[in-house]
């Protein structure tokens, strides 16, 4: 299925990065058309298909063939020790949920960062690239990488007060039924213009980094759920942070009046 997919080994990592994600969403896409069975992770809304792990090992292959040195972290269990300091995160279908239930809101991610462990929350990140296929959006952007959304210059978010703005945000049920972590998100979230919870947070983080929304938060982020929305929204001129909060690591995305005052509105509910 993927032999007509494979990429040029001398293709920049800009390049490559959003082939892999272009192919790979593509590659989901189709499988979906055809049919797909999901199992069960950890809730009934955090699945797998067999997209999701078709995808990846297809990202994981052609990452052996054009950056053998490089190592590989993915959502669906992809790990290989990096011999260059650099390593590939991998979300081969964010939104799985979406994705499952017929939804265009999904896409395929990919960042690229230092060698960071794999268990650090908030590592440096060189480049990330995010395709939505049921829109065609491809986003890309890094420290040396300008942000772009298929190819144009992303403006990035309005430095506005949060009050102003509509925010993204996810939390699910279980965690509202624990005040540690949905006192904190109900402090910030009601300080927002308006509140959307979509469903994938590489969409959501893309388009913060294109002003189309304009903040984000959430807690504990696995590294692929963040770092590539991360380097596009820091390429587009955006500010992210984090902060500890009854022993949740949330994270926050916007212009900086807006990420200061998610950050400061979570830490305003610590428990002793």
């Amino acid at each position: 299925m993927t032999e007509d997919l494979a990429l040029d080994p001398a293709l920049d990592d800009a390049a490559l990065a959003a082939a892999l994600v272009r192919n790979a969403g593509s590659l989901a896409l189709r499988m979906r058309t055809e049919g797909l069975s999901a199992e069960r992770k950890t809730s009934v809304s955090d699945i797998v298909t067999a997209a999701d792990k078709a995808a990846e090992a297809y990202v994981v292959e052609q990452l052996a063939r054009c950056r053998p040195e490089d190592g590989v972290f993915g959502e669906e269990g992809a790990s290989v020790p990096t011999s260059s300091g650099r390593t590939w995160v991998i979300d081969p279908v964010d939104g799985t949920f979406n994705f499952f239930s017929g939804s265009r809101y999904w896409c395929s991610a990919i960042a690229l960062r230092g060698d960071a462990p794999t268990t650090e929350a908030d590592p440096d990140v060189v480049l990330g690239a995010i395709f939505q296929p049921q829109e065609d959006k491809l986003w890309v952007g890094g420290t040396d990488v300008p942000a772009t959304l298929n190819g144009e210059p992303l403006a990035g978010p309005a430095d506005a007060p949060l009050a102003l703005l509509g925010t993204a945000t996810s939390i699910q049920p279980r965690w509202l039924e624990q005040p540690l972590s949905a006192m904190p998100w109900h402090n910030a979230a009601i300080k927002a213009a308006s509140i959307r919870i979509l469903g994938s947070g590489s969409c959501d983080l893309a388009r913060v980094a294109q002003g189309e929304i304009g903040a984000w938060f959430q807690h504990s982020c696995p590294q692929w759920d963040w770092l590539p929305g991360k380097a596009i929204l820091g390429a587009a001129g955006g500010t992210t942070g984090t902060v500890v909060v009854n022993g949740l690591t949330w994270f926050a995305a916007g212009g900086p009046t807006a990420v200061g005052e998610i950050l400061a509105a979570l830490a305003e509910v610590q428990f002793a």
